[in-house]
């Protein structure tokens, strides 16, 4: 039985993980946030969205 999961659904359940560890405090939680939304409106979306894309596919793929 397969199931699909949202990429942001994944990585929001990993940076709570990391939250919840310590590993990651909420300052710098914010800030890579930010910055993803910002990388988002620049040029390099596409191509972020492809990578993103095969890696999936290749995850799939196991």
């Amino acid at each position: 039985m397969a199931f699909t999961v949202s990429a942001a659904m994944l990585l929001a359940a990993i940076v709570l993980v990391l939250m919840k560890g310590g590993y990651v405090r909420f300052g710098s939680m914010l800030a890579c946030t930010l910055f993803g939304f910002t990388l988002a409106a620049t040029g390099l979306a596409p191509l972020i969205n492809s990578a993103l894309t095969s890696l999936a596919g290749l995850v799939a793929g196991f």
